[in-house]
């Protein structure tokens, strides 16, 4: 199954956290929020389908994330699991640990966002940028 978030940019986005990634539906980002690379999200946790959330409930779930913004293509591969609960309306969170959280929608992840190339995070530096979190399960 897969699911397409759209969002924006922000020129506080930083992109420095060496452990998630993180979207928001919020407008506002201080310098701290280190890990979001978008603002103004179609959807936080509690927003998925369904039918996905049963899915990211399982943990032999795989969970690949693709953020696509302009020409640029970050991927992630994770994990789902039962600890999920997935019911924070802002945030959508991936982890490179197995901690969750209502914001936590993939644990075991490959890569944070000290990972995605600083061109990338560049352009999401313009408010003006708009980018898509492209969610698969299976």
């Amino acid at each position: 199954m897969r699911f397409e978030i759209p969002f924006h940019g922000h020129e506080n986005i930083r992109s420095l956290h060496p452990k998630t990634i993180e979207i928001t539906t919020e407008s506002h980002l201080t310098v701290n929020g280190d890990c979001i690379i978008g603002v103004g999200a179609s959807s936080g946790c509690s927003d998925l389908p369904e039918k996905m959330k049963m899915l990211l409930q399982n943990s032999k779930s795989t969970v690949n994330c693709t953020i696509l913004v302009k020409d640029f293509t970050f991927k992630v591969k994770g994990n789902g699991s039962d600890k999920l609960t997935l019911t924070n309306p802002h945030d959508i969170v991936i982890r490179k640990s197995s901690f969750t959280c209502p914001r936590t929608m993939a644990t075991n992840c490959d890569a944070a966002s000290d990972a995605i190339p600083r061109k990338m995070i560049k352009i999401l530096q313009n408010p003006d940028t708009t980018g898509i979190f492209a969610i698969e399960v299976t």
